[in-house]
This record gives C-alpha cells, structure tokens and sequence, in this order.
C-alpha cells in the first residue's frame, strides 16, 4: 500500500512531467514550418508544429527580418491554454477545442468530432501585387479537407480571407458553423466600433471595450439583410484609434445574406475573431466531391489610425472591385420627389428637358412605371409585372429615351426584381415562385414578398427582367435596382432541403448578377435597398454604386456618409439633393458633392436664385469630381466631437484637392472658431485655398490671392469661416 504523502508525490511529479510534455509539444517549443501573408507594411503569419496543428503566431506590422518570427511565441508567458487550441488557424469543434469553433460538423457516420491538420500549403504570385497562399488541412481520421485562403494584396495592405470545405465520405456531411476567417490578435485591450441602425436611421455608431466572453455581430433577415447591422467593423488595439494615430484593424464581410461575426476575448486575453455566413437555420447538407465556397472576409490593418485603413480599403476597391473604379459616373435627376406614382409621358418629357436644363448627365425613372392588371399606382400593387403601364406610359420606355436623347441626356430606370405584391398577375400565375411557408397566413414588408432565388426558373426570370429591357432599349443607361423586403416565414417551394435555404438564395442572387454583367459588363447599376440595407463588397462587385439611405436630410446624411467612407470610396456613394431637411439649397448640395453627384428636386419650382446655384454647382462639380472619386480622403474634424464635420480629398500627386467643410452644431453661434490643420499635403509645397460653389450675390473673402506652405497648413491649419450664416463651404487647393 503506497503511503498518502507518497502518493500525493507521485501525483504531483505526474502532473509536472504532463505540463512539461504539453510545453515541449507545444508551437512555442518546437517551430516548425513558417506560413506568411505579407503587404508591403503588414503580416499574418501561420506556424505548423510538429503535431502538424497550424495556428497564428503573429498579427501585426512586418517584421524586417522573416526569420525572427521564429522568436515571437518565445517572449509570450501566457496563461496555460488547456486545449493548445486558442491560437488555431481554423478552430474545429468536437476534440480538444474549449472555444467557439469557426466549423463545426456531423459526418456521415454521425460523429460531431473534427481535427484539422497541416497537409500543404502553396504560394502563388497572382500578379505583381497580388499573392495567393492557400493552406490545405485534413482530418487525420476522415476524408474530409479544408482549404484556407489568403489573397494578399501588397500595396494596398489588404488581405482577403476565406475557405472551401469538401469531403469524399459516401454519403452527405451536415456543416453546423462554416465561418470564411478565423484571426487571432494580442493586446493589452481590444476596442470595437460597428454599427446599427434601422430604415432612414443608417450607420448609428458605438464603439466599446471587448471583454471576456463573446460579442456576436449578426443578420437573420434573410434579404436586405443589413438593415439593422451592417458586416462593418473596426477592432482598435490597446485603446481606440484616431484618424491618425493607433493600431486599428478595418474589416467587412463579403457576404449579402445573414452573416456572423464573433469577437471572442480568450482565456489568455487574446482575440479571435470568427466571421462568415450565419449558421442560423442554416445547417448545410454538403453532398461527396462537392466544394462549399465560404465567402471573403477583407480587411485591412493600419498601425498609423484608421484615416489610413480607410485610405486602404478604397483604393483596393476602386483598383479589384468596384466596376469601372477608376472611370466616371453619371450624375442624374430622380423623378421620384417630383411625382411618386402620379405621371404620365407629358410629366416625365418636362422633366427630362428640366434634367438638360439642370445640366446633369442623366434622368432616372424611379418606381411606378409598370404593371396593367394591377397597375403600380402605390407600393402594394404591380410587383413582378415588368410590362411598361400603358395608361401611364403609351408610347412606352422607348419614346423617353428617345426624349432623352432629343435633350442630349441619357435615361435611366428602377427595378425590384427580386420582389413580387401578392397584387400581380406573376402571383397569380407562379404562387410557388414565392418564399413563404405552406399554410401558414402571409406576413409582408411593404406590402410584398421575396421571390425564390433557388430555383432556376425564377433566376432565369429575373435574368429576364433586365435582359429584355436592354434587348428592347439598347440605349438604356442605367439600372436604380431596389430591395425593399425582408424574408418573412422563410421557405422554398423549390427546395427539398430547407436548411440550406438562406446560403442557396444568396448564390442564386449572385448567379443572376453574374450573368446580367456578363452580358452587360458596363452598364451603371446602383444598388438601393430602400437605402443600406445591402452594403457589402459581395454584392457592390456588380454595381457601380450604392444609395446610403433613403434619408436625404442633408445633416444627417453628413454622419451616415462619414461613416460610410470608412469602408467604400465615395465614388460609390449615390447622394441627392432632396426636399429632406430645413438647410438652404446650398448645404443639401454640398453634402451631396462628397460623392456621387444627383438630384431628386422638383426644378420648375425652383426660384431664379436656387436654379442658378444648381446650375453653377453641377458646372463647378463637374470641374472637381475626379479628385473627390480617386483622391485621397482626409478627415479633419469629427462630426460626433465637433462643432463642424470637414474632409479633405487629395490627388494623388498632393498637387490638387477639395475641403467640405458642414457646421453640425449652431448652439451658441459656434462654428469654425480655430483654424482647421489639413492633411494629405506635400509641406514643402505652396498652396492656393479658393472658395468655390458660392450662392448667386454671395462673395467670399477666400479668393485665392494668399499661399500657403503645406506645412503651415498641416501645422497652423486654414480657417474656412464656418458659421449659421455660412453652414456649409467648400474650397479647392492647388499647388501653386
């Protein structure tokens, strides 16, 4: 019989030999094979061990050297990670993981358990700027792999994340949780920015401390699913980021479904952050030999503040993703303030001769226009009938482009074809083309329902909408593509497998948009959805624009547009002057100057002043608008902290640029009380400041007639003399 203290001996010296086992067999003690992603300032850098388990070793700025991040684990003392999990590449649930798994499966043969190990990795050089580094991982026990991505883009300081799942195990694999990233970041604190809101009510913002635990960002809407949370982010290291200063990692997810994204504080008070489509009522059935394609997490990382991860973001976008990037936009007027749903062709050829007179590119023809069974005279009728109304239109579209082309503009027009009133002939002829649950009573948004995606039939419809359109009216110009409903009762008459309902509407919606631009590679489309219902770069690949909200109040389209930025150049951001709001027209149009130009006024009631001053300010716009598109963005002052909100857009050569300053707040007379220091200069440089977009018999005492060094004017600042009697002021600088 073994002594209780000896026992106790033994029991301890077990303990000490496993924990001593657990270091040796550790990534920290036995570095094997290096993985790096690199930008030209960034790097995410993955280490195989000798168990082949692949985590993350680093995240932050690159390192000179590759060879010392061979010592990075050995200056970390962290608290004993039990599972030697919390650092994985790509997190699985069922072995030894203690955390939130970023995938979670049931194999055919009803086992939960997964374990993913190292099998390859490649790099390919994609182009100059462009590398691919793809690292492939099996399940030692099953046929099952998984494939992590990691596209770099090098000058942008840009990284797009995303994996491929796929099995050979006879019979089909239930995926629970498929997320696209999983990241793993060190800090002292953790600061997260995001963002809600609802319709009119965009891009509210909150910025608070991560803790312990997990913060999930989320959508379960189905469609339009970002109304209420865009996939936006920014997690601030240490404290938060300024414009110019602290380190701040800018991410969205690539995704227009319902989507997830966990900030999981760990027991080590590490990071992760898990992102990807939502697994909510979405338990996927993967059949043998068949890919299931994660969407892109793309993010940036900015040791410098988040003005640069901005600054990051928008120049990949207008570089890889936004169609025609670098190329022009069409400025235009909307009819939809003028008349709604009451017009005819008299109404509309006034307006199109009133677009000429404006001076702007295009008029667009907003909702109304269609259906004759039951015409579209308000939003519970019509949708789904894409015939031109003849009451309305006799002569149909062709006879306004014809009108537009007499007034050397161009036309444009609304859709929502993805949507259907169960007041339409197409209801009545396809009730199973609709999601909706089987007898159970309807539940509508907008008085309408969403129309199945998963199904062919109905994609080759809505492919059909917008094909035949073009077919019948070559010299369309434009596509105002609208989304107003969520799903409600969510269920496929196509589908025998309701559990991949919400991931298969989705790939039916870009099947649709894939082959729309396919054939009609150039045409501008703006994406609506009743304002930023839909706001990802999944989606905004196909479209050349988006609308940020359908509140148009010039003041509060300041801080939506702001926040905006952060994540999609301006160039992409449709703005309108519109009735919306008790500002002059001066303010609602230098708001809707920082970005894509239009308008949405009734012109034949403008007073000789106020036409003259739209008039001026197309003209002026059309002068400057190249550099607010493909600058720079700076912004200088903040309007959630100060009085005045004011950003600055720099060409590239810093040799010319556009400030807008807007007073926010005009309590007790405040406005520019201290000069405002610009930013994105060259300071040895001179510069000339202009004031420009005056009122008609307005003068200004910013003429131009002093210079200015960049460095005085990033160290001392220019004042622009903002107050209540001028609340809004944009002014050029140019290189003398």
């Amino acid at each position: 019989m073994i002594a209780p203290n000896f026992r106790r001996f033994l029991e301890h010296a077990a303990m000490g030999f496993a924990l001593l086992l657990s270091f040796l067999w550790t990534p920290n003690a036995w570095a094997q094979t290096l993985i790096p992603i690199y930008t030209n300032s960034n790097a995410l850098v993955l280490q195989v061990d000798t168990n082949k388990e692949v985590n993350i070793i680093y995240f932050g700025q690159r390192l000179t050297l590759e060879q010392e991040y061979k010592q990075v684990t050995r200056q970390d003392h962290p608290l004993e990670d039990y599972s030697r999990m919390f650092a994985s590449a790509y997190t699985t649930s069922g072995t030894r993981n203690l955390l939130e798994p970023a995938l979670s499966v049931t194999h055919a043969d009803g086992n939960n358990g997964l374990h993913l190990l190292y099998q390859s990795h490649k790099r390919d050089a994609v182009d100059g700027n462009i590398t691919l580094t793809s690292v492939v991982l099996k399940d030692p026990m099953y046929k099952f792999w998984v494939t992590l991505y990691y596209k770099a883009y090098a000058n942008e300081d840009v990284v797009e994340q995303w994996s491929t799942i796929r099995h050979q195990e006879g019979k089909p694999v239930l995926l629970a949780k498929f997320a696209s990233a999983n990241l793993h970041l060190k800090s002292k604190a953790y600061w997260l920015r995001h963002y809600h809101g609802d319709w009119a009510r965009e891009m509210g913002t909150e910025e608070l401390p991560l803790t312990h635990g997990i913060k999930v960002l989320d959508s379960k809407l189905g469609t339009r699913t970002d109304l209420f949370q865009p996939p936006l982010f920014m997690v601030s290291l240490d404290k938060p980021a300024t414009e110019e200063e602290g380190e701040v990692l800018l991410g969205s997810l690539s995704w227009t479904g319902n989507y997830r994204i966990d900030f999981e504080v760990d027991p080590q008070d590490n990071l992760r952050i898990l992102a990807g489509m939502n697994n909510y009522a979405s338990t996927y059935t993967l059949k043998p030999n068949q890919d299931f394609a994660t969407p892109p997490l793309v993010y940036t990382f900015s040791s410098k503040g988040r003005g640069l991860a901005s600054r990051n973001m928008h120049d990949w976008a207008r570089n890889y993703k936004l169609i025609d990037g670098h190329g022009s936009r069409l400025t235009l007027l909307n009819n939809w303030e003028a008349t709604y749903f009451n017009f005819n062709e008299q109404k509309l050829a006034m307006l199109i001769q009133d677009t000429k007179k404006l001076g702007v590119d295009m008029f667009l023809l907003d909702d109304g226009w269609f259906a004759n069974k039951y015409p579209r005279n308000w939003d519970n009728a019509g949708l789904g009938d894409w015939t031109e109304n003849r009451k309305k239109l006799p002569s149909g579209i062709g006879y306004l482009i014809k009108e537009a082309k007499v007034n050397g503009v161009k036309f444009g027009i609304w859709l929502e074809p993805e949507m259907i009133n169960p007041k339409s002939e197409l209801y009545e002829k396809h009730p199973e083309w609709v999601v909706k649950q089987p007898n159970r009573p309807e539940h509508y948004f907008r008085n309408q329902l969403v129309l199945d995606l998963t199904n062919p039939n109905v994609q080759d419809f809505v492919f059909g909408i917008v094909d035949g359109l073009f077919t019948k009216n070559p010299e369309l110009a434009y596509i105002k593509w609208d989304c107003n409903a969520v799903i409600y009762n969510a269920h496929s008459p196509y589908l025998t497998n309701q559990s991949n309902f919400y991931v298969d509407y989705v790939r039916g919606l870009y099947r649709v948009l894939q082959r729309i631009r396919a054939k009609y590679p150039k045409v501008p489309m703006m994406l609506c959805s009743g304002g930023g219902g839909r706001m990802d770069y999944g989606i905004l690949e196909y479209f050349t624009e988006y609308w940020p909200s359908d509140n148009t109040d010039p003041l509060e389209r300041v801080f939506m547009q702001w926040e905006y930025s952060y994540y999609f150049p301006v160039i992409a951001s449709s703005n309108h002057v519109t009735e919306w709001g008790k500002q002059p027209i001066k303010f609602r149009t230098d708001v809707a100057m920082m970005g894509k130009l239009g308008f949405d006024i009734v012109i034949n009631k403008l007073n000789d002043m106020d036409l003259a001053y739209c008039q001026g300010a197309v003209k002026l716009y059309d002068s400057v608008k190249h550099v607010i598109w493909h600058g720079d963005q700076y912004r200088l002052t903040n309007p959630t902290k100060d009085d005045v909100a004011s950003t600055i857009f720099m060409d590239k050569n810093k040799t010319n640029g556009v400030i807008f300053t807007y007073l926010v707040n005009n309590r007790f007379g405040r406005g520019s009380m201290r000069p405002i220091m610009l930013k994105g200069l060259d300071p040895a440089l001179r510069y000339r400041i202009k004031e420009v977009n005056l009122y008609p018999g307005t003068t200004s005492h910013i003429t131009g007639s002093a210079t200015y060094t960049g460095d005085f004017l990033m160290k001392v600042g220019f004042n622009p003399a903002v107050s209540f009697e001028r609340s809004s002021v944009v002014l050029t600088i140019t290189r003398v």
